[in-house]
């Protein structure tokens, strides 16, 4: 009996390199499709797992955004009306320059009439169209705010119009008021009372003023009183001082003659 031992081992026949590098498998076409199903396959999953990761960030910050529009809402019930629209005009910008608000003038302007006249002729002088009635009465000489305020409510306009807005018609009745202050104003807001002639109060307007004045101061220096010697002099006449004040002429300063040399 002889041993298995004792046999000799069979080695097989090493192969050439040669063949092992020819006899290496070639990939086949299925096998590439394959792979480049499984590459797309991986994109899609990447893609969605950044859509997953955006959608739950915006659903984490959607409570926060909801929290804030609550209180929002909330500060508006609180807030008065007036707050309200200046959160509103802070917020809006304005797109263009067409949009910015007018100035005042372009809004004068707007409001301003085809029948708006801008100079009224009113007890020979002329008054700015665009002053109210009040400021505008008062440019005529011899009247004042009181008495303005007084004309008026006596013609029954509102003291706050434009004096270029009034028709014809008011116009008229200012008139008529102006002719007629004695009527129905006190004595104490005329300003020539007591006339010489007929010693009635009466009121003067306009250039009336200035030559009633002037009658006045002549007759001062006719008669030869005090005050109308003062007046031809031209020094003053309600015994203000002279040593000070009122120094004309030539003689201004104390002047001294030059002794003569010997």
């Amino acid at each position: 009996m002889i041993d298995k031992k004792d046999k000799p081992e069979e080695k097989a026949d090493p192969q050439p390199e040669e063949t092992k590098g020819s006899e290496q498998p070639e990939e086949s076409p299925s096998e590439t499709l394959s792979d480049e199903k499984s590459s797309q396959e991986k994109q899609e999953d990447t893609e969605k797992e950044t859509q997953s990761q955006q959608d739950e960030s915006a659903e984490e910050s959607s409570p926060d955004t909801e929290q804030e529009d609550q209180a929002s809402e909330q500060a508006e019930e609180v807030l008065p009306p007036k707050e309200k629209a200046s959160e509103k005009k802070q917020g809006e910008k304005p797109e263009s320059a067409s949009d910015e608000p007018p100035s005042k003038t372009e809004k004068k302007k707007e409001k301003k009439d085809d029948d708006f006249r801008y100079i009224i002729r009113l007890a020979n002088t002329d008054i700015n169209g665009e002053k109210t009635i009040v400021m505008g009465l008062t440019q005529i000489k011899g009247i004042g705010r009181h008495l303005a305020f007084i004309i008026t409510d006596k013609v029954g306009i509102d003291r706050s119009i434009k004096i270029g807005d009034l028709n014809d018609q008011q116009i008229e009745k200012i008139k008529v008021a102006i002719e007629e202050i004695t009527n129905y104003t006190p004595g104490w807001m005329l300003n020539h009372r007591k006339e010489i002639d007929t010693g009635k109060d009466i009121h003067l307007i306009s250039s009336d003023v200035d030559m009633r004045l002037r009658d006045d101061v002549n007759l001062l220096k006719m008669i030869r009183c005090y005050r109308g010697i003062r007046h031809e002099s031209g020094l003053p006449v309600r015994g203000q001082r002279t040593r000070a004040n009122n120094r004309k002429g030539l003689a201004l300063g104390v002047s001294k003659k030059r002794e003569e040399k010997t």
